[in-house]
């Protein structure tokens, strides 16, 4: 018995070890699409996010506040950034991560700002789902929404 009480503590400290582990395994993935949305860079976009990846948006419709979604694909993702011009630039910022790790499952929560053409476009949160592949974390489904009333962009320097 006193060898487990003297072998608990490692167990702990490995236990903690691994949970850190995978939070920045997860956080690669969530940084990596964001490096791959503001370059414009599909193969890295590609290599965190399965290819049959739930997106949608939360919008408000009209002046009475009705609350809609969209499905996007990520085709349509592909397709915004490879259209949009080079002297157009985008920039989505993260402003904080909070990440939610069980097993193979993993949830992100990250509130943005969005920056087109140098100037500040709106606000939301991105909801990120993923799950472990091997040894890696994919993106299967984002959810984010879009406002423009309540946005307290942090600066103008994207």
């Amino acid at each position: 018995m006193k060898y487990f009480a003297f072998l608990l503590p490692f167990l702990f400290i490995n236990l903690i070890k691994a949970q850190a582990d995978e939070e920045v395994k997860v956080k690669y993935a969530v940084e990596t699409f964001f490096y791959a949305l503001n370059g414009k860079n599909e193969h890295a976009m590609k290599r965190v996010v399965k290819s049959d990846i739930l997106m949608q948006t939360v919008v408000t419709l009209n002046e009475s506040g009705k609350m809609d979604y969209r499905k996007n694909g990520i085709q349509d993702l592909i397709y915004f950034m490879s259209s949009t011009p080079d002297s157009i630039p985008f920039h989505e910022k993260i402003l904080d991560y909070k990440l939610q790790i069980d097993g193979g499952i993993a949830h992100v929560w990250a509130p943005y700002e969005f920056w087109y053409n140098g100037e500040f476009s709106h606000c939301g949160v991105n909801s990120f789902q993923l799950m472990k592949e091997k040894d890696a974390w994919k993106i299967i489904h984002l959810l984010d929404s879009r406002r423009r009333e309540d946005c307290k962009p942090i600066s103008d320097q994207h």
